[in-house]
């Protein structure tokens, strides 16, 4: 019996946001070579805007480049891995030889598909706290675990997700990429169906937006009898929308990726 072909549909769209001068986050992504890209920089002087721009550009290049070539045989988990080793000693080089540039660094979310037409799996590496959730029957799940000094507290029980969210540290992380020599990401992989949603964001939108009010959005968004080529980029706008009237503290950035 024939396995189905795997197709996927992607979109993005960032925004400053209401209350930032600037926009640190970047965004890049290519559903012919399978990879997507959300990272949300920091650092004054527009550092954190370089610490992102390198980032996405970085692996962009490094996987758009192996996988042109046709002879990276290398499993998926170690490519991810390889891809944030590049950039971040890109990013760190950079900030050792430019004063205006040290202590920058940026969150990453990534996402890589096999190459085989009926790979039915796909890789989730992050480093940081901006997130990837699957939408699979109407329902959100949180694929990564943000590394952030409140989220370990929570692992230890030594507070709760309400007191988090409240907590003056819950913008401290605890893994970036640039800010140190070497930083190790999280790589999970998943198996995939059709019809599965994967939404990659920076913490602008987490911050002003509940899952159950993402989850919320998503649905009523795919509320349709067709896939139309704008319905991707309809949610993104809806999420962003959203994350802007509840308060648009800080820059929003959404990249969802659809399996067909």
């Amino acid at each position: 019996m024939a396995t189905a072909v795997v197709h996927y549909t992607a979109a993005a769209m960032t925004d400053r946001g209401r209350k930032r001068g600037s926009n640190e986050d970047a965004f890049g992504y290519s559903v012919e070579h399978g990879v997507y890209l959300v990272c949300d920089g920091m650092g004054g002087a527009a550092a954190g805007e370089i610490a992102s721009s390198v980032a996405v550009e970085e692996i962009l290049d490094l996987v758009t480049k192996r996988r042109q070539s046709g002879t990276d045989h290398s499993p998926v988990p170690r490519l991810a891995e390889e891809t944030v080793v590049v950039a971040n000693e890109a990013i760190h080089s950079r900030s050792l030889r430019n004063t205006r540039l040290s202590g920058m660094g940026t969150t990453l979310v990534g996402l890589l598909t096999g190459l085989r037409e009926n790979e039915r799996r796909v890789w989730i590496f992050h480093v940081g706290d901006s997130r990837c959730y699957r939408l699979r029957n109407r329902g959100i799940v949180q694929c990564t675990q943000d590394h952030s000094l409140v989220e370990e507290q929570i692992r230890l029980g030594r507070m709760t997700p309400a007191e988090a969210a409240r907590s003056p540290l819950r913008n401290v992380i605890t893994r970036a990429l640039g800010t140190q020599g070497s930083v190790t990401p999280d790589v999970l992989e998943t198996e995939v169906e059709p019809g599965d949603l994967f939404l990659l964001c920076s913490d602008g939108l987490t911050r002003e937006l509940s899952d159950e009010k993402i989850e919320s959005i998503l649905n009523a968004g795919l509320n349709t009898s067709t896939h139309s080529p704008t319905e991707l980029d309809d949610l993104c706008t809806h999420l962003i929308q959203a994350a802007n009237k509840a308060g648009g503290n800080d820059n929003i950035t959404c990249l969802i990726v659809r399996v067909d």
